[in-house]
């Protein structure tokens, strides 16, 4: 099968084949172009991410789809849901304000009395655990505006699952990367 998959491309030349590569590529770039833009919308740099474990349960599951968005104008609430990533760490945590603390600073930093500018203190817990996340700062006391990802504003239930087999099984990322890029080629329109 995969010869006369190879003969096909022979006879429809170099041609075609570099114009099914550059529509392929330009499938992938609108993709690219797509999330970006929600990024924009959104203020967040990942507008859409999957739940990975069961820290959050029985308000979301493994896999559920959650989308995000990161309003710069709006304070964060306890009870608002977030997703946060601390320096150091490679995967972001969708956990629950817990606790808000609003400290009050001049330019240099100072507190004053009259607020110049205001910085929003986060501690967040997952609705399944026992303990809040101070351990999983890895040294900070508080969450800081600047480590929030987003707020979640919706999901999808059970999704994201594709994506945790990709992550668990890279055999199947690549065998379904392999496929569409065949495809791409080899398809005919």
């Amino acid at each position: 099968m995969f010869a006369d998959e190879l003969k096909t491309l022979r006879r429809l030349g170099f041609r075609h084949v570099l114009l099914q590569v550059l529509n392929f590529v330009s499938v992938l770039s609108s993709g690219l172009m797509i999330w970006k833009a929600l990024g924009l919308i959104t203020n967040t740099e990942s507008p859409i991410v999957v739940v990975l474990s069961g820290s959050m349960e029985p308000a979301f599951y493994r896999g559920d789809l959650l989308f995000l968005t990161n309003p710069s104008n709006q304070r964060y609430q306890t009870g608002d849901i977030t997703v946060y990533k601390v320096p150091g760490a490679d995967i972001p945590i969708v956990h629950r304000v817990l606790e808000t603390h609003d400290i009050v600073s001049d330019r240099r930093g100072v507190v004053a009395a009259a607020p110049l500018a205001q910085q929003q203190l986060l501690l967040t817990k997952g609705d399944n655990n026992h303990i809040d996340d101070i351990e999983l700062y890895q040294g900070l006391e508080w969450l800081e505006r600047k480590h929030i990802v987003g707020k979640v504003r919706g999901f999808l239930p059970y999704v994201g699952y594709v994506t945790i087999a990709m992550n668990d099984f890279p055999q199947l990322k690549y065998a379904l990367l392999g496929g569409l890029g065949l495809l791409a080629l080899i398809q005919r329109e």
